[in-house]
């Protein structure tokens, strides 16, 4: 007999599956070695494909099986990220529902939506809801071919992507200037896609940031543009430069090896 069930973990919801298993050994049947013998547990199992899966006592109450699974959530959530990780290195981005998409360290799932109003006038959307990036099309997309209709996800992507970007860089860069002391002006700065940089610093001090920044934790913004704000002062790597930013943020070097272990994943498109 199978069963679903599902729990929060933060903001994400995880579904999983119950399977109701009788005892294999015949002790059961004795009620003077039922009584000695210790209740059997809720196994759970999270699978390659995503599937989380509880193997619970045929006698085992919805109760006792969703409290075996708050008390291993962190454990199963942590599973679930990891196997999405190893699912989003393997496929290429196809723009449709189900992918991961990322933001400010968060994971999302993309879920394309075809507007069910016939009026055209009706604007394509970008929004965030509930664990979900929802991308609203018009009806009249509906006609579009698989390519066409990706491409057109994708252009909306990139283009939500680039304007939170934007937002999310000129909030950072005001909150982090006070740390640059030998900074006289707020800097300016562009965005400007980059296959294997996340910022650059001109000869000016003007700053280049790229916008895929914005799908990782604003911990590892901060250390991208504090890194650049260092090469005003210090326009190479050299150990004053390095000096610098360890003043800054004394903890870099730990939130490079998270942005860069990630790095695969975001600059993904």
């Amino acid at each position: 007999m199978t069963e679903n069930g599902d729990f929060y973990y933060g903001e994400d919801k995880i579904h999983y599956a119950v399977v109701h298993k009788e005892a294999a050994d015949k002790s059961k049947s004795d009620p003077i070695i039922n009584k000695k013998r210790k209740p059997r547990k809720v196994v759970i199992k999270v699978h390659p494909d995503q599937r989380v899966v509880a193997t619970a006592p045929i006698d085992a109450t919805d109760e006792m099986i969703h409290n075996a699974m708050m008390k291993r959530a962190r454990w199963i959530w942590q599973n679930l990220q990891d196997f999405a990780k190893q699912k989003d290195h393997v496929l290429p981005k196809r723009y449709v529902s189900g992918e991961t998409q990322f933001y400010l360290g968060r994971r999302y799932m993309l879920k394309v939506i075809i507007n069910s109003e016939t009026d055209d006038t009706i604007k394509r959307t970008v929004k965030l809801s509930r664990g979900k990036l929802n991308v609203e099309l018009s009806q009249s997309d509906s006609q579009l071919g698989s390519e066409e209709r990706a491409a057109l996800v994708k252009s909306l992507i990139d283009k939500w992507y680039k304007d939170r970007a934007d937002l999310i860089s000129r909030e950072r860069i005001k909150s982090l200037i006070y740390k640059a002391s030998w900074v006289e002006n707020s800097p300016s700065f562009k965005l400007m896609v980059m296959k294997k940089q996340w910022g650059s610093c001109s000869t000016k001090g003007n700053l280049i940031l790229n916008p895929h920044l914005v799908k990782a934790p604003k911990e590892c913004i901060d250390y991208v543009i504090l890194h650049e704000l260092c090469h005003i002062a210090e326009h190479n790597h050299s150990e004053h430069f390095w000096r610098l930013l360890t003043q800054v943020m004394p903890n870099w070097k730990e939130v490079k090896a998270r942005l860069d272990g990630m790095a695969e994943l975001y600059l993904n498109e």
